[in-house]
């Protein structure tokens, strides 16, 4: 069950598209929806400056014109906290919170004011991930989303499950069922590579596996593209996972070209 999403976000346009996946599952999940802001303790306040949630509920027809803040979680069962965080540092502020507030899944935009650097040059997903061990949910600089942001249709039918050996698929599988329950997604799992994969579900029956040859982003970009799908998830193990250091790595070149939000699950 998933019970919070944190969304950090740094008030650029670029973040829309996260923040709205962000409250689109919140609202799927009727849990709590953590927006994040960090600046540093001689800053002033930026409340203002955070994403307005009831002008998108309102947009969607989930909300009344004249709705207040407390029909959010009366109506749709969402509780939001704007949260800033006062620290000199980023990852630091960031990584404590999540550490002493625990949401299920983190959503970041990766393609900010700096671009794809923004959030990724000193490797602030990879240190937040590391440290939080959170699955988290990538929206690069060339995913079409899949919450529409005129109506809030959420339209996640198709999603490729990248497999391997190493991590093992296990509990990322099991993290991926709790993010994508009551939702119907198809899931289309492939390994890049020579070696024979099985694959089971919880019962224990083997699921299809599809094995394609070739570079691995070459190969999972053309998956991705050829079978139109809404998301794609992988597993991450540390240093050697999807997360990894981000300095020219699979990561990066997946991120800049996937043609749909990517989720990592740690393994």
């Amino acid at each position: 069950m998933i019970q919070a999403i944190a969304h950090p976000t740094d008030f650029t346009p670029e973040g829309e598209a996260a923040f709205l996946h962000a409250l689109r599952l919140s609202i799927a999940h009727r849990c709590r929806l953590d927006l994040l802001h960090v600046r540093t303790p001689s800053a002033d306040d930026n409340f203002d400056s955070f994403p307005h949630v009831r002008e998108p509920l309102i947009r969607w027809g989930m909300l009344g014109n004249d709705a207040a803040v407390e029909d959010i979680h009366a109506t749709l069962g969402v509780t939001v906290h704007k949260v800033e965080i006062r620290h000199r540092d980023t990852v630091a502020g960031l990584v404590n919170f999540m550490i002493s507030h625990r949401p299920d899944v983190l959503l970041m935009a990766t393609h900010g004011r700096q671009g794809l650097n923004r959030w990724l040059s000193g490797s602030i997903s990879e240190d937040m991930a590391r440290h939080s061990h959170l699955p988290t949910l990538l929206i690069g600089p060339e995913a079409n989303p899949f919450v529409d942001a005129a109506t809030g249709a959420l339209s996640l039918d198709n999603i490729l499950v990248p497999v391997t050996l190493k991590p093992p698929p296990g509990r990322a599988m099991l993290m991926l069922d709790h993010l994508t329950a009551g939702l119907d997604a198809a899931r289309h799992f492939v390994h890049v590579g020579n070696e024979d994969i099985t694959l089971l579900d919880p019962d224990g029956i083997s699921l299809p596996v599809e094995r394609r040859d070739g570079p691995v982003v070459d190969a999972l970009i053309h998956e991705a593209r050829s079978k139109d799908v809404d998301l794609i998830a992988m597993a991450t193990a540390g240093h050697d996972g999807f997360l990894d250091a981000l300095r020219g790595s699979t990561t990066e070149q997946v991120l800049r070209q996937a043609p749909c939000p990517v989720l990592a699950l740690p393994a």
